[in-house]
């Protein structure tokens, strides 16, 4: 089945409210024509102004983290309902940034991508190796274990609600990326790993592929069967290498 190409920018920790308006409106001038889903997620300093300048466009508004809770006392935690009242459509949940560095388990990210589902937003769950993982040819056992959590948590009925993105982390920010085939090969391994449960709902999820994708790759990586669009994040801060991501899904 054809499923619709999704390219979606991490912006991390970066932006101002000058650049970000330089940034959205040169990504508006390049996507007129193209069909393909376009996310951007900022930070959340900026969901306001983001939220505003995407409302009419042909792009849909991402936070990069959300609460699993929905209200009370956790100081410094963003709800899911705050989220909705910004415009908010899609989270991320489980990039490993939020695993390594902030000590978001496996249990962890499968309560928030449950929280996510029932909050009626979409999640956009990461999964991915280490270095260390793939070289130790870990790479399929790791991205199994970091799906049947969350599996365990919400049913393969709702997985139908869920965005995979396939980030192997030795990839994230290093200027490395897997070849086109290395990345539809885990692509195709998750879509299998799912389709033990239901082969459906495996052939309609979307997988991105996460992990140094620049204008000058993302040609060869959107040809492959199993990979439905990109989760980018440094070029997702330049209109050009945006804009030509954009353009090579189509």
């Amino acid at each position: 089945m054809t499923r619709k190409k999704i390219v979606a920018g991490n912006w991390k920790m970066n932006g101002s409210l000058e650049s970000n308006e330089q940034l959205l409106k040169g990504v508006f001038a390049g996507i007129e024509s193209e069909n393909s889903l376009v996310i951007v997620a900022p930070p959340f300093a900026y969901l306001s102004q983001v939220s505003a300048m995407v409302k009419g466009a042909q792009v849909s508004l991402a936070a990069q983290n959300s609460s699993q809770y929905a209200s009370g006392a956790y100081t410094g935690e963003t709800s899911l309902g705050m989220l909705k009242d910004l415009g908010v459509e899609y989270v991320l949940v489980g990039h490993s940034e939020r695993r390594t560095h902030y000590g978001e388990t496996d249990g962890i990210v499968a309560e928030k991508t449950k929280a996510i589902i029932e909050s009626g937003l979409i999640p956009i769950l990461c999964i991915g190796e280490t270095l260390e993982e793939r070289q130790s040819e870990q790479t399929l056992l790791v991205c199994a274990k970091q799906i049947n959590a969350v599996l365990s948590e919400v049913g393969i009925s709702n997985f139908e609600k869920v965005v995979v993105a396939y980030e192997p982390v030795w990839a994230i920010g290093t200027g490395l990326s897997a070849t086109a085939q290395q990345a539809q090969d885990v692509h195709e391994f998750v879509r299998k790993h799912i389709a033990t449960q239901d082969s459906e709902i495996a052939k309609k999820v979307q997988i991105l592929y996460g992990g140094s994708v620049k204008a000058s790759n993302s040609e060869e990586l959107f040809a492959m069967p199993d990979i439905d669009g990109a989760l980018v994040g440094g070029a997702s801060l330049i209109v050009e290498e945006f804009v030509g991501i954009i353009k090579s899904a189509g």
